[in-house]
């Protein structure tokens, strides 16, 4: 079954696109593949794995799970080891969300750099 279109990228609005980029860089294990001041990308090479960062100097931070600024999208990004994946995305500057609705740890909530959601999920 053929769509409209094919997919090509997920793209974050933030502060500092290169900053992101190289998070994810990071955590994904992902090369940066173009750069610009405004618009970086990371990708493993193969559709439909590509990130791209675009600079938006008044970007707002979602406040999930307050509903003055909706996280709006989120990534669920899977890993086989839930402890070693948190203590390593720690350390590259992820920061490990307060809420965490999980009952039973199948995922975990962290903020990027600049403020997005992702989920770190069971396999």
């Amino acid at each position: 079954m053929g769509g409209i279109a094919e997919f090509r990228s997920v793209v974050l609005d933030c502060p500092d696109p290169r900053g992101l980029a190289e998070f994810y860089s990071q955590l994904l294990g992902w090369p940066i593949t173009s750069a610009e001041d405004d618009w970086v990308v990371v990708s493993d090479g193969g559709p439909p794995r590509r990130l791209a960062f675009q600079l938006a100097p008044d970007h707002r931070a979602p406040t999930w799970p307050a509903p003055e600024r909706p996280q709006q999208i989120h990534l669920d990004l899977k890993a086989d080891d839930m402890d070693e994946a948190e203590a390593r995305a720690l350390k590259i500057g992820a920061r490990k969300h307060e809420h965490q609705p999980s009952e039973d740890d199948s995922f975990r909530v962290f903020l990027d750099p600049a403020g997005h959601t992702f989920c770190l999920c069971r396999v």
